[in-house]
């Protein structure tokens, strides 16, 4: 039944609706733009492509009239428009900013942690991308190479040269494949751990690469479909994380200090070290206990240069016999506590192997030893201080069981039932109503390719899903040609993000009232189901929505999921903020009172008035 209003809401309503329908035809001209890259080169959408916009073939309006009520939506203020900010900002990393990071203590790293601004410090505006800014390279050439003018930063290029992590040549950048520990190149590292470790069966999917300068290792783990969490500090190393997002390969700003990693237990199949610099002797143990944290039963350590050979190499690393000696000792001690089995030691490479569970450990029986972590939910991490203790392993019932589950190699463990569904250990949810859950998002996300028809072709290769559940949108769309940083939210009331990891994904706790641990424009599509519902009452609208625009590529794209109401109120806000919008109703029709809003983020760059 249609809702009686007076002439004056109903005037209302209807310039509601034309302003939401006067996008349409720009929306699909900004959706079927394919951009070109490279140097020299901005990236406009072609006019060939303007010209051939059919408006004809556009979905129905929404609705609305019939089936909401648009009482409780319609907002007569005037749209509030965001200004650029100021030119400076171009690289702005609101919870890693080097001036604030400098008033904190520097043991542990603690400077180098996340320190986001408090509400008085934040700022309302729009980050500009630097002059001349293009669309990176697509995958597979953006591995190699990326525009001087994204990221504008030489300094690696003369501290890293005989490393070969990164090249200027021109007006590019060209990464070589090298690294600290792998000068010859990351496929030649790679074959070698692949002589001991299970890399190219499947049985290694996901992997953690602690320190990850440009993130090569990373890059070339791609090759072999392996995903790896790359995470650096915003330090000397200018722009190392912002690199390695550049090449289209997951990274996030991070360190290993005070606070614990935003990542569940169990979730690696392999951690890596290539000379890190991270101290893995010291705080008692305390870092590798971290990383024995996240590792699965069963996954692997792999520590690359000092103190592995030391004999060999102690004066090549300008420290002496005895210092490398008790830093060796201090490793191999913690470990067999941990019950990691050392596999091999390969010149200058060392490798462990955690056991499938506590029963195979029998130094953990020794209490006098061990001390064992007291908290009994080892995925509550989101700001709390690291311990010198040891994670538990889940209980078993039989000698040979791997502790939480075996999991199958991948790509087979991306749809069967993760262990922690099938265990009970997620409330809600069964295996049954896991593959119900599947089916639901590969019909969401079937509509999406109705109207983004570009979703999974090549065009959006670093993708952002800010409230993931269980990794449903990752999975459908899961391709060679991209990868989704999937975020489980701090406020959900589900902790589902060690589901995701069991799926052969990739993903990170994350607190939307605060920014994300990323460079801005690294992201090219963004996916946003529920959160403005989920946050409604925890932090200001603007504050989520400017953090999206600044992670997000000019070109970039949004997905938003949501209940109507907010969508409307969502929608207005983003019309001060260049982007283009396009509302559509939900997949099962009309009268579902969630629906989708797609938009595109205008091209502009600093010092520009107009997009």
């Amino acid at each position: 039944m249609a809702i009686k209003e007076n002439p004056g809401d109903q005037k209302t309503r209807t310039s509601l609706l034309l302003v939401i329908s006067s996008g349409l035809c720009l929306i699909f001209y900004l959706l079927g733009a394919w951009h070109r890259s490279g140097p020299g080169k901005g990236d406009s959408i072609a006019i060939a492509i303007a010209e051939k916009a059919d408006c004809t073939t556009d979905l129905p309006d929404l609705n609305v009239e019939t089936h909401h009520d648009m009482s409780a939506s319609i907002d007569e203020s005037e749209t509030r428009n965001f200004e650029p900010c100021a030119d400076n900002f171009t690289d702005y990393t609101p919870c890693q900013d080097q001036r604030r990071a400098m008033t904190f203590p520097r043991g542990n790293m603690v400077y180098r942690e996340r320190h986001c601004p408090p509400d008085e410090e934040k700022i309302y505006c729009l980050i500009p991308a630097p002059k001349g800014y293009v669309a990176p390279f697509q995958w597979p050439k953006s591995r190699d190479y990326a525009a001087y003018v994204n990221v504008p930063y030489k300094s690696l290029t003369v501290e890293k040269a005989i490393q070969n992590w990164v090249q200027f040549q021109g007006n590019v950048f060209r990464f070589p494949g090298g690294g600290t520990q792998f000068p010859k190149g990351a496929d030649n590292y790679i074959d070698q751990l692949s002589s001991v470790v299970p890399i190219s069966d499947g049985t290694v999917r996901t992997v953690l690469d602690t320190g990850c300068g440009v993130a090569s290792l990373g890059a070339y783990l791609l090759g072999r479909n392996v995903l790896t969490m790359s995470f650096a500090p915003r330090d000397s190393h200018e722009a190392q994380v912002q690199f390695a997002l550049e090449r289209g390969v997951p990274a996030v700003i991070g360190v290993l200090g005070s606070i614990k990693l935003p990542y569940p237990s169990r979730a690696f199949d392999m951690a890596h070290c290539s000379r890190c610099l991270i101290p893995w002797g010291e705080n008692g143990g305390m870092y590798l206990m971290e990383v024995d944290r996240v590792l699965r039963p069963g996954g692997y350590w792999v520590l690359s240069g000092p103190p592995i050979n030391w004999r060999t190499n102690y004066e090549a690393w300008e420290r002496t016999k005895e210092d490398l000696g008790e830093e060796q000792r201090k490793i191999e001690e913690t470990a067999k506590l941990l019950c990691w089995e050392k596999v091999t030691e390969i010149a200058e490479i060392g490798i462990w192997r955690k056991r499938i569970n506590a029963d195979s450990c029998s130094l953990r029986k020794d209490q006098s030893r061990v001390s064992m972590c007291s908290s009994t939910d080892s995925d509550d991490v989101w700001y709390k201080e690291m311990e010198p203790c040891i994670t538990r392993y889940p209980e078993i019932n039989s000698p040979d069981e791997v502790a939480g589950g075996e999991l199958l190699q991948f790509p087979k463990r991306l749809n069967s039932v993760p262990p922690r569904i099938a265990s009970g250990s997620i409330s809600g949810f069964t295996a049954e109503s896991f593959q119900q859950y599947n089916k639901l998002w590969q019909k969401h996300v079937s509509e999406y390719k109705r109207v983004n028809k570009l979703l999974d072709s090549g065009r959006y290769r670093n993708i952002m899903d800010m409230n993931s559940g269980l990794g449903g949108f990752a999975a459908t769309i899961e391709s060679p040609k991209l990868w989704v940083m999937n975020v489980v939210p701090t406020i959900s009331d589900r902790s589902t993000l060690g589901v995701i990891y069991e799926r052969g994904l990739i993903g990170i706790y994350h607190d939307w009232c605060e920014a994300f641990s990323t460079y801005p424009r690294t992201y090219d599509l963004i996916h946003a189901d529920g959160v403005f519902s989920l946050y409604q009452s925890k932090c200001k609208m603007e504050d989520i929505l400017l953090e999206m625009d600044r992670i997000l590529r000019p070109e970039g794209a949004i997905i938003i999921r949501d209940n109507f109401n907010i969508l409307i109120k969502v929608n207005k806000m983003v019309n001060g903020m260049r982007w283009k919008t396009k509302m559509t109703d939900h997949e099962d029709g009309p009268h579902m009172s969630e629906k989708i809003l797609y938009a595109v983020k205008q091209y502009w760059v600093g010092g520009s008035e107009s997009a």
